[in-house]
């Protein structure tokens, strides 16, 4: 019995459904082994990418940055004074000790006047002679006068006995300077204050002699204090009164904030240093002598800056690493000024960044060592939901 044409192409229909069910099932089949395949490779390279931690990371911001220069010397009292003695004598007394508080004009010794007021006396007494002295030859010229007047003498007479009353007037006058200064001699062994401060040094002790100009006793003013600095001349075109530093002294805990007050017009023989003088605030702990450092503020300005730990130096130019994308991306910089600056909440050295970067950028740390352009990094959850910052096209 022959097959019906119409059965014959059911069959044929029936087949052509197996076939195309069979290559739809085996296309299927392969795009789900590729679709594993790709997120097995995803997996693998979230797998091999570098963790990083938040402290690995910063960012390039705008900050305040001040230009300083470092400046030491010794702290001085403003104002110091020597009593010396103006007369040669013995000391008899000296009333004050290192460390005692004198004010001005207050006596503080006294030197032996034995011998100045026997000097005093002898000037008085020829100041006394050379009084009587002159009282004769006045009457002498009186007496002249009235000679000649009745013409019992000659003028010659008279001139002689003019010049013999100038130079007993002259001898008084000597006289009696003679006495000033030897009165003068005994005021002045009394020793006095020049100034308000305290004794910081006693050079002699009573019973000695000393000569003229001996250093006796030294006061130093400690209400007025500054700082002796020696700037190189290459920078102090960049000093200008007013500035403000930063100093740390020997035997104080806490810094202390100075200000410029002079600068000398004259730069020091040999090292052509200029001698710059910073004043301080009085301060219980200050002393004469103390040895001072600190930095000295000569410009600011707000800049574009990172952590001076992202910058690396290790090619011929300097470079940080951003992170963009997932990748770490090598910049050139161009850097500029150096300082200090709050970076999350703690001070630390930062650098400005002339070119290279842009404000918002994620640069990573010298604390996660060495790595390549192009390493894939994973961001802590707080950074990794943040957008990342576009850097800006290559330094220049």
């Amino acid at each position: 019995m022959s097959m019906k044409p119409w059965m014959k192409w059911g069959l044929a229909l029936l087949a052509l459904g197996v076939l195309a069910a069979s290559a739809v099932r085996v296309i299927n089949g392969r795009k789900a082994a590729q679709a594993a395949q790709a997120a097995g490779l995803a997996q693998s390279r979230v797998a091999a990418s570098f963790a990083l931690s938040a402290p690995d990371l910063a960012q390039a911001q705008p900050r305040e940055l001040s230009r300083t220069l470092a400046v030491s010397g010794g702290v001085k009292a403003v104002n110091t004074a020597v009593v010396k003695a103006k007369v040669a004598a013995e000391v008899k007394t000296l009333l004050v000790r290192e460390g005692d508080s004198v004010k001005a004009g207050q006596v503080i010794g006294q030197l032996d006047t034995t011998e100045l007021a026997l000097r005093l006396r002898q000037a008085e007494q020829t100041a006394a002679s050379s009084r009587a002295q002159l009282d004769i030859a006045r009457r002498a010229l009186e007496n002249s006068r009235a000679l000649v007047a009745q013409g019992f003498i000659s003028s010659t007479g008279l001139e002689t006995s003019v010049s013999n009353e100038a130079a007993a007037q002259a001898t008084y006058g000597a006289a009696v300077a003679a006495v000033e200064l030897a009165r003068k001699a005994v005021g002045d062994a009394q020793l006095v204050a020049p100034i308000s401060g305290r004794v910081s040094q006693r050079l002699v002790q009573p019973g000695e002699r000393v000569g003229v100009d001996a250093r006796l006793i030294e006061v130093v003013d400690l209400s007025r204090i500054e700082l002796e600095a020696a700037v190189s001349p290459e920078d102090a075109g960049a000093v200008r009164v007013g500035q403000t530093a930063r100093l740390e002294i020997d035997g104080l805990e806490e810094a202390m904030q100075a200000r410029v007050a002079r600068i000398n017009p004259s730069t020091q023989a040999g090292t052509r240093a200029v001698m710059v003088y910073l004043t301080l605030a009085p301060h219980p702990g200050l002393r004469q002598g103390l040895f001072a450092k600190g930095t000295l503020e000569v410009e600011r300005r707000t800049v574009l800056t990172v952590p001076l730990s992202t910058v690396r130096v290790d090619q011929p130019r300097p470079y940080v690493l951003t992170v963009e994308n997932g990748t770490t991306l090598q910049r050139t910089v161009t850097t500029g000024l150096r300082g200090a600056a709050l970076v999350d909440g703690v001070r630390e050295d930062v650098v400005e960044v002339k070119d290279g970067l842009s404000p918002g950028a994620t640069v990573l740390r010298a604390s996660v060592g060495s790595m390549r352009d192009g390493t894939a990094v994973t961001l802590p959850a707080a950074s990794a939901s943040a957008p990342a910052a576009p850097a800006s096209a290559a330094s220049h």
